[in-house]
């Protein structure tokens, strides 16, 4: 596993500077008002009020980190990270976290470890976890991608982030925050390793070592035809002994009495050719992180784990599989029994998500008490969800999550956190759209056009899903969040760096759900 940055609270400068070997200052314009609020020494303040003095652009903000040499600071230097000024309403703390990240790279390149982070955060209870953001940002340019970490030509860095101070960082928010780093570092790997690495049963393997010593139990059910639509998701790839299906199951049961379960569901497509409808036009390039949904849900499980939210059980599926291309495809025009024994018809297998999702969602349902229980699924469902909203997370409900708020507690939570997310909400045209066209069927997957050329091209899924999982007039909530506007850096699939949204604003509002 990763060898993780540690966070920790400072309380004072000077004391902190004893153990750290650089100064990284991130502020925005303008500065001389900004590095008051930070309560640096005066020593420390003056050295960079006269950088100022000979720099305009530091005053203006600058594009990029500056390094100022002052002796009595920490390693003998100050990384100088300006931003614009903070003077709107759209703004909010990825103006400082990002700032930040680029400044902690820079402090490592000139040779810090541990370096002091001194955030000026504005005034105003939408800046109030802004530290927290930061802190997670800066650390996360520590990580590599399993594979490099992995491969024996790896080169390792000369000077690697070892521990970061966070001035004014709180003990606790520390700890929240090396537990969201955790499971940040666990999706992060699980997204980008890459379609050999991280076949089906190799996903299952990490996931079984990462959660030793954690709490939670890990079973793999390798035999799959109790998800007949994840079943035939699989089907081509069933010959290819390492690439057969799987379902990894995560169980966390918390001390004491169950007030709440949270039942999850990930999409895991380690590999996504489109099936018998291909995917073309280099539209294969970078779905190997198709699995991302069930990387996020793993991730979302190791930091309830370690923060073990009193009450609380969480129950995982993970729907891993390859949807590839063979003599044994499934094809459209087929009528397939899901589990919950709605017949669905494959309108285009190139939307093979919705089917694992659906059959994973109607195991979680069974059982289920509507009056403890809310189901979540996560996914890299559709393209056009970034089309609709660019990088954003497309959050929809049913009604049952309505009433309790689910999407709007996870919204505020993103707001604090840096992982804002767009709402919307099944309308009466989705449930049309998956109407059956013939007696044969129940519910159709989709059209034959992809998602980014289908009007209401995100949600129509979430009616399928509901349908074909059997949740519809369930009355259990059920919430559908579609990251693939930001599972990576966009909108460079292949290439872009993953982010591990949106698990800190998902842990948060369950904290905050759990309190009330």
């Amino acid at each position: 596993m990763n060898t993780l940055p540690v966070i920790e609270g400072a309380a004072e400068a000077s004391a902190a500077a004893k153990d750290s070997d650089a100064l990284v200052v991130v502020a925005p314009a303008p500065l001389r008002t900004s590095l008051e609020k930070l309560g640096l020494p005066d020593e420390w303040r003056r050295a960079l009020e006269a950088a100022l003095s000979v720099d305009q652009s530091l005053a203006e903000g600058s594009p990029a980190p500056t390094v100022v040499a002052v002796p009595s600071a920490p390693g003998g230097r100050v990384v100088l990270a300006p931003t614009a000024p903070i003077a709107h309403d759209t703004d909010d703390c990825r103006v400082l976290s990002e700032a930040a990240a680029t400044a902690i790279a820079r402090a490592v390149q000139a040779g810090a470890s541990q370096p002091l982070l001194a955030v000026a955060v504005p005034d105003g209870a939408r800046f109030a976890r802004t530290l927290e953001v930061c802190a997670l940002s800066a650390v996360a340019t520590a990580w590599e991608p399993l594979e490099a970490r992995e491969s024996p030509a790896r080169k390792a860095p000369p000077v690697r982030l070892r521990k970061l101070s966070v001035l004014n960082l709180s003990s606790e928010a520390a700890a929240r925050a090396n537990a969201l780093e955790k499971g940040r570092a666990m999706c992060r790997d699980l997204v980008t390793g890459g379609p050999e690495r991280l076949t089906p049963l190799r996903f299952a393997e990490y996931c079984e070592a990462a959660f030793k010593g954690t709490g939670v139990r890990v079973a793999v059910q390798k035999d799959v035809s109790g998800y007949p639509l994840l079943a035939a998701v699989a089907r081509a790839s069933m010959r290819v002994e390492r690439h057969r299906p799987c379902v990894v199951c995560l169980d966390w049961v918390p001390e004491g009495h169950v007030t709440r379960t949270l039942l999850l569901a990930g999409k895991g497509v380690t590999y996504d050719m489109g099936g018998a409808d291909l995917k073309t036009n280099g539209g294969m390039a970078g779905m190997s992180r198709d699995k991302g949904g069930a990387a996020t849900v793993a991730g979302l499980v190791r930091v309830l784990a370690e923060r073990k939210i009193p009450g609380l059980r969480v129950i995982a599926l993970l729907g891993m599989v390859r949807n590839s291309i063979g003599d044994e495809s499934f094809v459209s025009d087929e009528i397939i029994p899901a589990r919950s024994g709605v017949r669905v018809r494959i309108g285009n297998t190139d939307a093979e998500g919705r089917l694992v999702l659906a059959d994973l969602l109607a195991a979680l349902k069974e059982g289920a008490d509507p009056a403890t229980a809310t189901l979540v699924s996560v996914a890299t469902l559709t393209g056009h969800v970034y089309r609709a909203f660019g990088p954003y997370v497309g959050a929809i409900e049913n009604g049952p999550a309505r009433a309790q708020g689910f999407i709007r507690t996870l919204a505020e939570a993103g707001e604090l956190l840096g992982e804002p997310l767009e709402t919307t909400r099944p309308r009466r045209e989705d449930y049309q759209f998956v109407a059956p066209k013939a007696p044969t069927e129940d519910v159709l997957s989709s059209n034959r056009l992809a998602s980014v050329d289908t009007a209401r091209g995100h949600q129509g899924p979430f009616a399928f899903i509901d349908v074909a999982a059997g949740l519809k007039n369930s009355q259990l909530p059920f919430v559908h969040l579609d990251i693939s506007g930001v599972v990576v850096t966009p909108p460079d699939w292949q290439a872009g760096k993953p982010t591990g949204s949106p698990i800190a604003a998902l842990v948060e509002a369950l904290e905050a759900r759990q309190r009330s």
